[in-house]
């Protein structure tokens, strides 16, 4: 074949366009650092309830484009983290003690299961790994940094559901915790939190454990269940102390949330 007919699109030769895949892999980091930042920005409180998502204002202070932008907004509503208000557009979500209760109750099923599949199925030196990671959440506790004590508690229940055994069940956790964050970190950095919550939960834990090393599935099951229905009960109290049950907004607009730096373009 000769080369004018290859390049006027001959069999077995596509039509020269742009390097998409390059493209991808430079704009991929970028999209990942603004999703971080704004998620994090709206599990700690930073960006309250209530609180607009300014387009043009996003885009101002991460200097990435409105593309970016708006790909980070959907994948938040996704998480249940924004909503999109028709005349106001995307806002942070308020939360509510009711869409909590719904969550912790699921969550308390799901985490229930993966405690007796874990008896089940686990090995002695996965069961040394949860008793680490619960030896680290404990640490972390006692500590008093909230982030710390999440990140812990977060690294023992990845042990718990690796060691489940089930692909399908860690993938629902995961996506369930992905929704319930906010009330986590809510229970967990709240100044009103309870301090007996904090000796309360390790306690648990650590009976759960003790469950799993005696093999006794069943009793390991109603502890995570019980200690996660303790977990709603704070996170309830919590927010009803704060007024924030009803969904009220305190509107602070996306550009000056409080504490917390803003994410600016790498130079690449």
């Amino acid at each position: 074949m000769s080369s004018s007919s290859a390049a006027s699109g001959g069999a077995g030769r596509l039509p020269d366009r742009p390097a998409m895949p390059l493209i991808q892999r430079a704009a991929a980091p970028l999209r990942a650092q603004v999703l971080d930042h704004l998620r994090h920005q709206i599990i700690t409180g930073r960006l309250a309830p209530g609180a607009r998502l300014i387009e043009r204002e996003l885009i101002a202070l991460t200097g990435v484009s409105r593309t970016v932008i708006r790909e980070t907004l959907r994948q938040l509503e996704s998480e249940g983290l924004v909503a999109m208000i028709p005349n106001k557009g995307p806002v942070v979500r308020a939360l509510t003690s009711a869409e909590a209760q719904d969550l912790y109750a699921i969550r308390a099923v799901l985490e229930g299961l993966a405690a007796r599949l874990f008896v089940d199925h686990a090995p002695d030196a996965q069961v040394a790994r949860l008793d680490a990671a619960l030896d680290l959440a404990a640490r972390a506790y006692r500590g008093g940094d909230a982030d710390q004590v999440l990140d812990a508690k977060n690294h023992f229940y990845d042990a718990l559901f690796e060691g489940a055994g089930s692909e399908t069940l860690s993938l629902m956790i995961g996506t369930l915790h992905g929704r319930i964050r906010r009330w986590r970190a809510l229970g967990l950095g709240h100044p009103r939190r309870s301090d007996r919550r904090s000796t309360q939960s390790i306690r648990n834990l650590r009976a759960m454990v003790a469950a799993v090393r005696s093999r006794d599935g069943m009793r390991a099951e109603r502890i995570i269940r019980d200690e996660v229905t303790q977990a709603a009960a704070e996170v309830t109290r919590l927010l009803s102390g704060d007024g924030l049950d009803a969904g009220s907004p305190k509107t602070r607009p996306a550009g000056r949330p409080a504490g917390g730096g803003v994410v600016r373009r790498r130079r690449e």
